[in-house]
């Protein structure tokens, strides 16, 4: 039987010394956090209230020993909230383990015979459409 209408998805979550880092979840608060530089804001985004937005983004500053985020008050340049570059540099890096993950499983899946992946992974070109069967993005 094949099941070609399937993909596979795995989690990740990034550990350190037995606590639960960064998992989907969070990746998609600093994401948010990147594009609207807001906490509030960027918890609406990823779905999250802010007060799970501020409690992940404080368990993740008492993993690390040290800030995720960059916060600066209002004024006459306006405020926001930033992520540091030791922040940035994970969240990509997470980024790039979530793409070579999603990669590896659909080819694995179409191995197995299920048809291979639709879609994985965005283009650059349309921002819409993803990598077609054996392809990177």
């Amino acid at each position: 039987m094949q099941f070609t209408d399937l993909v596979p998805r795995a989690s990740i979550t990034l550990m350190r010394r037995g606590i639960p880092v960064m998992g989907e979840r969070e990746a998609r608060l600093l994401e948010a956090i990147e594009r609207v530089h807001s906490i509030k804001d960027a918890a609406r985004e990823a779905g999250i209230s802010y007060r799970t937005a501020w409690g992940a983004i404080q368990l993740m500053e008492r993993a690390f020993g040290r800030p995720v985020v960059e916060s600066r008050a209002g004024g006459p340049g306006g405020g926001g909230t930033t992520l540091t570059d030791e922040c940035h540099d994970l969240l990509h890096a997470y980024q790039e383990v979530r793409r070579h993950l999603d990669s590896d499983l659909a080819r694995v899946w179409a191995s197995a015979g299920n048809g291979g992946p639709q879609w994985v992974g965005t283009l650059p070109d349309d921002g819409q459409r993803v990598a077609r069967e054996g392809r990177q993005p």
